[in-house]
């Protein structure tokens, strides 16, 4: 059994979400299907809103945490769409998450907000709250995002983002 029998078996991959990715349906747009999730806990780490944005940033915190999901199985063609998706501003870091019965601990990846000290970070996002109020507006963004990136030359997602939202009356950034 040489090299060729590993090739068939690609590094699959968990992914803890903790923003737009805890909708089904945003997944969906994005990976064609929604993978098997688990309701996860994420040490060490405090969730953001982040001013102007929908979406919110995680960041280290000691003796904080972030509650969220794990996806399993990602495939490395889907993880290259969530890299895509979260763009720059985060970098894909890997670390322990604890599911939510507390029965392992899982190694996963996770998106972390790349500048630790953005003074545009404030408050609590709430996952409820942005349902009711940006989840239609996030899903067209989105679903926009993945048809651009068919393209040769497509946009980034947070070109996408600002050129979606410039004329939207969701855009939290012009009232």
């Amino acid at each position: 059994m040489g090299s060729s029998a590993a090739a068939n078996h690609l590094p699959i991959s968990n992914v803890f979400v903790y923003g737009s990715l805890l909708a089904d349906d945003v997944v969906r747009v994005l990976l064609n299907r929604v993978p098997p999730s688990s309701p996860a806990v994420l040490p060490n780490y405090q969730r953001f809103s982040i001013k102007g944005r929908v979406y919110p940033a995680i960041v280290p915190a000691e003796n904080k945490k972030v509650t969220g999901r794990v996806l399993l199985d990602i495939t490395p063609p889907e993880l290259h769409i969530l890299d895509e998706f979260e763009d720059v501003e985060y970098e894909r870091t890997t670390a322990d998450v604890l599911l939510k019965d507390g029965s392992e601990k899982l190694q996963a990846y996770a998106y972390v907000w790349e500048n630790k000290t953005d003074p545009d970070l404030y408050g609590e996002w709430v996952f409820e709250d942005w349902k009711v109020l940006h989840m239609e507006g996030f899903l067209n963004m989105t679903k926009e995002f993945i048809d651009e990136m068919e393209l040769p030359d497509s946009k980034t997602r947070v070109a996408a983002y600002e050129s979606f939202y410039k004329g939207s009356k969701d855009n939290p950034s012009n009232p």
